[in-house]
């Protein structure tokens, strides 16, 4: 059905105000900017029901309904239901109580592997469960292709593990991993799978059930919505955490109270919905009359969305390539499987910092850190030179973006 459609991206920048300046935005992976339906919504819940939800009057009635549609649209966005999704404060927020959830079940010598390139949020958390006497175990990115590969777990699964936690995508390396394929060996294991899918879920569409992941995280405000985190597990896996609410909240499987404690942001959880509203007008624009249920609606938008993302990072990739003092994180692998458009990297004898303020400085907003991946930072080496700069691209960038992001890295490198 989209075979021959290709994304409207002036209609689509045409949603996001601060598209209208003279910067071109390439620090996406960090955060994105949010269309106007999510404004709009969170306007009108902050003007008119910015009340305690669901007591049974008007304004109340009104600010729970829209709460309830903020949940139906990020669960709806990774293809699960209302009620197997946590909505709380950050992806970082969440891990930790998570973490703190799951700890009654693990035992002195059971063992956890987490990564050395993943964004701290699903890591450090579950490294402190070693003084529970937890045997932590480390997924090591391999020095040949910068990434995390399959037979370099192997060794690490064994009767005792319990719980693998990785990332769907690095937000400094960009290549995506098979995780339904990784699933299947951990589950082989008799582990729990834990996936952080921060960097991918706003470059591709995510079905949660497919990948049959036992938790699953994201964050809606590197996904065109308001700064939150989403945690999904499946009932089973929900089923075995731990309140970590106050001790007279009944845990009766409702995991939004038992896995947020104090409870999630109305407003933001509100605007969340604007979201959903946003994919909608997308897809009416470029599928005028299509009477599709939401999952078919959200596939094609995100068909769309690959190609133009696609074909935007092979232009900046190629150009980076082309360059013999830059060194493109991931770049070995690059044959071998599929990246977004993130490209993190570093240019031989230059400090990052300096890089990115050049960059800064003829209107492109990039920025040079480790960008919470403290741990893929020190793996590449990339320490002395204060970090990588990186530029990341989603489907609001234009060709003329790439266009001007070359120029000035031509006038840099």
């Amino acid at each position: 059905m989209t075979k021959d459609i290709t994304l409207d991206v002036e209609f689509c920048r045409d949603h996001f105000s601060e598209l209208a300046g003279d910067w071109v935005l390439m620090e996406n992976a960090g955060g994105t900017l949010v269309p106007r339906q999510v404004i709009d919504r969170l306007n009108r819940y902050a003007s008119h029901c910015q009340v305690q939800p669901g007591e049974g009057y008007p304004a109340s009635d009104a600010a729970q309904t829209m709460i309830d549609e903020g949940r139906a649209a990020l669960a709806a966005l990774i293809n699960a239901d209302p009620d197997e999704i946590v909505v709380g404060p950050s992806t970082t927020s969440n891990v930790y109580v998570l973490s703190h959830a799951l700890a009654p079940l693990l035992a002195p010598g059971d063992e956890i592997i987490v990564t050395n390139q993943d964004h701290e949020a699903n890591n450090g958390a579950w490294r402190r469960l070693a003084a529970l006497g937890v045997v932590v175990r480390e997924w090591k990115m391999n020095r040949e292709t910068d990434d995390l590969e399959l037979e370099d777990l192997e060794p690490l699964l064994n009767d005792r593990t319990r719980l693998v936690c990785f990332t769907h995508c690095s937000n400094i390396v960009g290549m995506i991993h098979d995780v339904k394929a990784i699933v299947k060996r951990i589950h082989a294991a008799g582990a729990m799978a834990c996936v952080d899918g921060v960097a991918y879920t706003p470059h591709r569409r995510v079905d949660v059930k497919d990948l049959d992941v036992d938790f699953y995280l994201y964050s809606p405000y590197k996904i065109f919505g308001p700064h939150l985190g989403v945690l999904y597990g499946k009932r089973e896996a929900l089923a075995k955490t731990a309140n970590q609410n106050h001790y007279f909240v009944p845990d009766e499987g409702d995991y939004q109270r038992s896995l947020c404690p104090g409870g999630p942001n109305h407003e933001l959880t509100a605007a969340a919905g604007g979201i959903a509203e946003y994919f909608d007008a997308l897809h009416e624009h470029h599928f005028p009359g299509a009477n599709l249920a939401q999952p078919e609606r959200l596939d094609n938008m995100f068909r769309l969305i690959a190609a133009h993302e696609t074909a935007l990072a092979g232009r900046i990739g190629d150009y980076l390539a082309s360059k013999p003092s830059v060194r493109v994180v991931g770049q070995g692998a690059a044959a071998r499987r599929e990246r977004v458009g993130v490209f993190a990297f570093l240019v031989e004898g230059r400090d990052s910092r300096e890089i990115a303020e050049k960059l800064r400085a003829a209107g492109i907003g990039a920025f040079a850190d480790d960008f919470y991946a403290a741990r893929c930072i020190d793996a590449i080496g990339a320490r002395p030179q204060n970090g990588v700069v990186r530029v990341s691209v989603v489907h609001y960038n234009s060709g003329r973006d790439v266009d001007r992001l070359v120029t000035a890295l031509e006038n840099i490198l």
